[in-house]
């Protein structure tokens, strides 16, 4: 839902400026009852006037006290936030309360209710990742950077909170005369009409969002283990991802509740598993953007979905003669299943060269493109690199040539958001384990009209209308490659764990991954002997290094000894690693429940087996 458009004049004409805002503000809290005025925030603690750079040790910020909310928030060590005010008495804003706001809506003493022209201000929070619930509405805010929005409960605040989500992507209008910085701080919505006539009309001039990776972190039960006698610090997320609570609790739930086999019994346990096995088909189907249920196949996971695409698209479409492209960032599992087809079809395998920095070379790829290739098969994010691969080129130039597409997207779907319907792959495959689900589950997508020109891989329960000695009838896609029983409760459990990253936002955590990512390499980059293996401008999650003098198992071993999990060898990635003339790397992997305080601790330990430690 977009808001309707504000001619910049008029949007702009009357708003005060930033001082007035703050008294204002000001003004608004103390007149709270059972609140105290708010101590005066500190200067900045840095001689730069744009940015507070926060040292090693957590630093409380300012934050506004929200019924059911922690007080105070966490700023993440090393991110750069914007600086406190240089003038604290012309832009202070409110920051520690004594007591929470009241419960304004049930007050005998509540102020009358605000005009339909009320302004609504978001008030600072200077920078810090944070996620803020509204405890009357239950709405969490998504992630971001800087700024949330506070209630206090006012009359006509529930509807404006609910609109929200959809009005992220609305244009900032700045206020006149303050600079970029100060409008970090502030922002401001104008002309909020009662609650009566809320849907359409409220139209917000600045929205970031935010994000409290301490609030997820406890969401995931193994990041309080310790290792060693350290904490965990879990950087071998592209292996596989820890599981969130609600994950756990979904399954529990399905084997104290739901566990029955599915489709095939009029019982009432049948039913519910079904219903959950099947609601999780959906769940999948509107991550990915497709448009049926029938285009979502279950199976163990991304080697299991490529292997059927190979064995039974490849064999009834690859002949001899024909050509299968591959990229030279590929992992065994979108290597081996062709290089099989093409040996038993009499095929050839062609693959996309990478430059220095791990990027796919597209000149290369238009010229490997001919009237004989058949299939073109390459992953959106490498495993050994992070590199990011232009999949949506890819995918059109390989059309132009009659080609179809799979696109391997195990390393990609827990950072990235990914459509089909904008990517137009013909099937996209994707592991449950390495998008915090159970492990033993995963998904093959099919364009539902090439899934039905497609045999059975394999035979048995399930996939059947009707069997006779003479004759087998196969149901549609999906049945028709679900033999047997399924992996039923994981599949739920691959549904919830959806559902918890659709409640974060993918953006969300892609934003947090990559700021983490540039952290990180920030501070590997300058220690001695380091090479990092994989400089592509675009990267996810993937920080994979060597050291002079070092083996790579010495180096994980060191690591694990301080109580962090990466993972070294060769990442069932041998030819990307040989292209730069090695056999293993140590590869840290990120995801969004790690932090700069964990990244500081990995650099400690590489600087010391360098000589460098301090």
């Amino acid at each position: 839902m977009s808001a309707p458009e504000l001619p910049a004049e008029a949007a702009l004409e009357g708003l005060p400026d930033t001082a007035m805002l703050a008294r204002l503000a000001n003004e608004f809290f103390a007149t709270l009852p059972g609140t105290t005025r708010p101590p005066t925030p500190p200067g900045p603690a840095a001689a730069s006037p744009d940015a507070l750079v926060l040292g090693a040790a957590p630093v409380q910020t300012s934050a506004l006290h929200t019924p059911g909310s922690a007080a105070t928030a966490v700023a993440q060590p090393g991110l750069a936030l914007p600086a406190a005010p240089a003038s604290p008495g012309a832009l202070s804003v409110p920051q520690h309360f004594e007591s929470a706001p009241p419960d304004l809506a049930e007050s005998p003493t509540s102020p009358a209710p605000p005009s339909p022209t009320q302004a609504f201000y978001f008030i600072e929070d200077a920078g810090v990742p944070l996620r803020r619930e509204a405890a009357r509405t239950g709405f969490a805010m998504p992630i971001g950077t800087s700024v949330f929005a506070q209630s206090f409960a006012m009359p006509g605040t529930e509807a404006l909170l609910a609109r929200l989500p959809a009005s992220a992507g609305q244009a900032s209008v700045g206020l006149p005369g303050v600079g970029a910085d100060a409008q970090q701080r502030f922002g401001f919505l104008a002309d909020v009409p009662a609650a009566q006539s809320m849907p359409g009309a409220a139209t917000p001039l600045f929205l970031p969002s935010t994000f409290d990776v301490h609030a997820v972190r406890r969401d995931f039960p193994i990041l309080s283990e310790r290792v060693n006698g350290r904490p965990l610090v879990w950087f071998d997320n592209a292996a596989t991802t820890q599981k969130p609570q609600a994950v756990i609790d979904r399954l529990t739930y399905f084997y104290e509740h739901e566990n029955s086999n599915i489709h095939r019994a009029a019982h009432e346990l049948a039913a519910r598993a079904t219903d959950a096995y099947e609601g999780a088909r959906e769940t999948v189907r509107r991550f990915l953007g497709a448009r049926f249920t029938d285009e979502i196949v279950f199976v163990r996971g991304s080697t299991e979905a490529i292997n059927l695409v190979a064995k039974s698209w490849g064999a009834q479409n690859i002949g001899a003669g024909d050509e299968i492209i591959l990229s030279h960032l590929e992992h065994h599992a979108n290597i081996v299943p062709w290089q099989q087809l093409a040996a038993e079809k009499g095929a050839k395998l062609r693959v996309i060269p990478v430059d220095d920095s791990g990027q796919v070379l597209l000149d290369a790829y238009q010229q490997l493109l001919n009237p004989r290739t058949k299939m073109v098969a390459v992953t959106q994010v490498s495993n050994a690199l992070g590199t990011v691969v232009p999949v949506h080129e890819i995918v059109a130039r390989a059309h132009q040539a009659g080609a179809c597409v799979l696109i391997d997207g195990a390393q990609s779907v827990s950072h990235m958001r990914v459509d089909m319907q904008s990517l137009d792959a013909d099937f996209f495959v994707f592991s449950g384990h390495k998008i915090f689900g159970p492990t033993g589950i995963g998904v093959l997508y099919g364009k539902r009209a090439v899934l039905e020109k497609m045999p059975p891989w394999q035979g048995g329960g399930n996939m059947i209308v009707d069997v006779t000695f003479e004759k087998t009838v196969f149901q549609g896609p999906p049945g028709r490659f679900e033999a047997g029983t399924g992996n039923i409760a994981d599949a739920v459990g691959l549904g919830a764990a959806l559902e918890y990253v659709e409640r974060i936002g993918i953006e969300a955590i892609g934003a947090y991954e990559h700021a983490l990512l540039e952290y990180a390499t920030r501070n590997m980059e300058p220690i001695p002997g380091v090479r990092l293996i994989g400089t592509a401008q675009e990267k996810a999650s993937v920080l994979s290094f060597v050291m002079e003098g070092k083996e790579t198992e010495e180096v994980g071993q060191a690591l694990n000894a301080e109580g962090i999990a990466v993972r070294t060898g060769h990442h069932c990635a041998q030819p990307i690693l040989r292209r730069f003339g090695l056999e293993t790397t140590v590869r840290p992997s990120l995801a969004f429940y790690n932090t700069c305080e964990e990244v500081d601790r990995m650099v400690a330990v590489v600087r010391q087996l360098a000589g460098t430690g301090r």
